[in-house]
């Protein structure tokens, strides 16, 4: 793929995405934050660096006087866990069993991945569902099996594995800095 197609193809993707579904995602995140809830991210491989960046974003550059900080766990970042319930439970169970253990109804589980059929996210969306927790779901292609599992559903709709991850990171950076916007514009909440 030559370089101009590549960038061209990202932008056309890019203006595809409702702008509401990102402002949703950030009404939602901010009632999280609000309201003391969890908020859990996952994904594999690429889409598991962009989970543990969201995870740092959200924690580190949200922060301010006045305002509740959020409490955000990257499925993804603890291995010790990962690896063991990989290893005696199987890889499709590796963010299920953490949610199992951690996630209460009203918290927020985010699941990032390309496909959208991830078995092990797949499976985590299910056990998030039965716990009433809100789903959000980054995916690319036609969003896979996620996309009837999530509460709010952001579809890249491109074929390219890199390209749907470029964007999801973007994603997650718009998200942030339209946390960080309120911030600046809103009032702290009354304790």
């Amino acid at each position: 793929m030559k370089i101009s197609n590549y960038l061209t193809t990202v932008q056309e993707s890019i203006q595809k995405i409702p702008v509401e579904l990102i402002e949703s995602l950030v009404d939602i995140l901010q009632e999280a934050r609000l309201a003391g809830r969890q908020v859990f991210i996952m994904g594999n491989g690429g889409s598991a660096s962009t989970a543990s960046h969201f995870v740092c974003d959200l924690a580190k550059n949200t922060r301010k006087a006045g305002w509740p900080d959020f409490k955000v766990i990257g499925l993804a970042d603890n291995m010790a866990i990962f690896s063991a319930y990989a290893n005696d439970e199987g890889y499709e169970n590796v963010f299920a069993q953490q949610l199992a253990s951690l996630v209460r109804a009203g918290d927020l589980v985010i699941a990032i991945s390309a496909s959208g059929n991830s078995p092990n996210v797949v499976k985590a969306l299910e056990t998030a569902q039965q716990r009433q927790a809100t789903v959000i779901g980054f995916t690319g292609f036609t969003g896979g099996k996620m996309a009837k599992l999530c509460n709010l559903h952001i579809n890249i709709p491109n074929h390219h594995y890199g390209q749907v991850e470029d964007i999801h990171l973007m994603l997650e950076h718009i998200a942030i800095s339209a946390l960080q916007d309120r911030l600046e514009s809103e009032l702290p909440p009354q304790s």
